[in-house]
C-alpha cells in the first residue's frame, strides 16, 4: 500500500491552474513557445492538428498549459462525444448513408469548361449524384442558342447552364439573353473564370491578382502569384484546396443550388 505523500510545495510556488478549452474544429490558437499558429482541423487521442494560413499543417501533443488562446495560457482537451452529429455532404446537405445513384434525368446542368465542371463535382458530386442529374461541359457558350436548341429543353427535360462573367453589357449576358425558352434556366457568376470563385482564403493568399485587359487571365495569375506558367497544374492546386462548400464564394454558391433546384422541379 502507498503512502501519502503531501504536496510540499508553497502555494506561490505552484503553477497557477489555467483553463480546459475543447479543441473544437476551427478554434484558432497558438502553440507554447513557438510561432506557430493554426486552426483545428483534427483532434485525437493525445493530438491536436493546426493548420496555419497558408495551409501547412501540423501535429502537436495535448499538453498541459501547452496552448495560447487570444494571448492566454489554456490545455487543450478533447472534445466531449455527444450524440452523432448528422453526416453531410461537401455541399452541406445532409449525407444520406447508403444511397444509391438514381438513374439520370433528361434534364441536364451545362457548364462552360472542364474545369467548372470538376468544381461542381468535387463541391455537389453526392447531391447530383442522388438527384440524378447529369452536369456536362461545353468549351465556351459561343453557340449556346443552338446547343439549346438541339437540346430541345421540355417540361420533364430542363436545361440548366452555369456561365462564367455574366454581368450586364458582357458577350456572355447578350449570349444569355438570347436563349428564350422557359425550360431552361441560364445562371452565371460574375467572375473572369470559376477560378475567382475559390476563396482567396483557402489557398492562403489575400486577394486574387487583378490582371490587365488584353492578357491571358490564367497565364498571368500564374506569374503574379508566383506560381510556375503550367495552367493546369495550377488548378489541380487550385481544386485541392477546395474541401467544401465554404472554400466558394457565395455568388456561385447561389447559383449552382439555383440550377439545381430548376432541373430537377417536378414538371407541372
Amino acid at each position: 500500500m502507498r503512502e501519502y505523500s503531501p504536496d510540499l510545495t508553497p502555494q506561490w510556488k505552484r503553477p497557477k491552474a489555467v483553463p480546459e478549452v475543447a479543441a473544437e474544429p476551427d478554434l484558432v490558437v497558438e502553440v507554447a513557445g513557438s510561432d506557430f499558429c493554426g486552426a483545428v482541423v483534427a483532434c485525437e487521442a493525445g493530438t491536436v492538428t493546426l493548420e496555419d494560413r497558408f495551409g501547412k499543417r501540423r501535429v502537436f501533443p495535448l499538453e498541459p498549459r501547452g496552448f495560447l488562446l487570444e494571448g492566454a495560457v489554456v490545455t487543450l482537451v478533447r472534445p466531449p462525444r455527444g450524440p452523432a452529429a448528422a453526416a453531410r455532404t461537401a455541399s452541406g446537405s445532409i449525407a444520406v448513408p447508403g444511397a444509391r445513384a438514381r438513374v439520370a434525368r433528361a434534364g441536364r446542368i451545362y457548364v462552360e469548361g472542364r474545369h467548372d465542371a470538376e468544381l461542381v463535382e468535387r463541391v455537389w458530386g453526392d447531391d447530383l449524384r442522388i438527384e440524378g442529374v447529369v452536369v456536362e461541359y461545353l468549351e465556351g457558350i459561343d453557340d449556346l442558342p443552338a446547343i439549346v436548341a438541339d437540346f430541345a429543353p421540355a417540361a420533364d427535360a430542363r436545361l440548366g447552364v452555369l456561365v462564367d462573367h455574366l454581368v450586364p453589357g458582357s458577350k456572355e449576358s447578350r449570349i444569355a439573353a438570347s436563349v428564350t425558352s422557359p425550360h431552361v434556366l441560364v445562371a452565371g457568376h460574375p467572375y473572369v473564370d470559376v477560378w475567382q470563385a475559390v476563396k482567396p482564403s483557402a489557398l492562403g493568399i489575400a486577394a486574387w491578382p487583378v490582371i490587365p485587359p488584353g492578357q491571358d487571365w490564367k497565364t498571368g495569375i500564374c506569374r503574379e502569384l508566383g506560381w510556375p506558367p503550367h495552367t493546369g497544374a495550377a488548378w489541380q492546386h487550385i481544386l485541392s484546396r477546395v474541401t467544401s462548400y465554404r472554400d466558394l464564394e457565395p455568388t456561385l454558391l447561389g447559383r449552382v443550388e439555383e440550377l439545381i433546384d430548376f432541373v430537377t422541379a417536378d414538371a407541372p
